[in-house]
């Protein structure tokens, strides 16, 4: 279970970017895409078939998920997260484990 996940509102903490405050667009291998965070300009070749104009684009990058803290609007700050382990049982008496991401400042659930 990642610690962030897609529609988090994050903070980055390092980079050219540092400060910045967005949503996930998309995790990927330990990496997220912070939507207006590290933009870059990439060179896009023209395809007439998918109607796609040539040009300059400029897009987000992934940024390590190491510089990148999940957003607190409780505290308004950037904030951990830890991940508690509950038991409950269900109608049949089968033993469950529930897992819920919760911020370690203010130990409420996160979103």
């Amino acid at each position: 279970m990642s610690k962030i996940r897609k529609g988090d509102e994050v903070v980055v903490i390092a980079g050219s970017s540092k400060g910045h405050r967005g949503s996930v667009l998309e995790v990927k291998d330990g990496r997220v895409k912070v939507a207006g965070a590290n933009k870059v300009t990439k060179h896009v070749r023209p395809n007439p078939q998918l109607g796609i104009e040539g040009g300059k684009v400029e897009q987000e990058s992934f940024i390590d998920l190491s510089n990148v803290m999940i957003y607190n609007p409780e505290t308004k700050k950037q904030d951990k997260i830890k991940i508690e382990v509950t038991e409950t049982k269900d109608e049949s008496g089968k033993v469950k484990f529930v897992r819920e991401r919760v911020f370690k400042s203010t130990n409420k659930k996160v979103g």
